[in-house]
């Protein structure tokens, strides 16, 4: 079975999670491709949240995890790209 690459992205309320995703994601031996943020400092969600969809969009990534401070707003700017649905996943019951 190919392994594909995994997209992530986050805003700055997302960072932490992300990077906790980011670091089992590699432990488990998953190629990653980090589409920011970098650091807590606050951003805005969009310009991460479309960077993600352009990558899942153009092939070079697929699945994609966005996390940002609701997990609606990443979403919403998620599924503004073709052939992307993002949706909200709080327990994995839901996911």
């Amino acid at each position: 079975m190919e392994v594909k690459t995994v997209g992530i992205a986050c805003d700055h309320a997302g960072f932490p999670l992300k990077q906790f995703v980011l670091e089992y994601l590699e432990k488990k031996g998953y190629p990653v491709k980090d589409y920011g943020t970098y650091s807590d400092a606050s951003v805005d969600y969009p310009d991460f949240g479309h960077a993600l969809g352009e990558g899942i969009e153009s092939g070079e990534v697929y699945p994609g995890i966005g996390i940002c401070g609701s997990g609606e707003g990443i979403a919403m700017t998620l599924n503004k790209h073709q052939g992307v649905r993002a949706g909200l996943a709080w327990c994995k019951e839901i996911a």
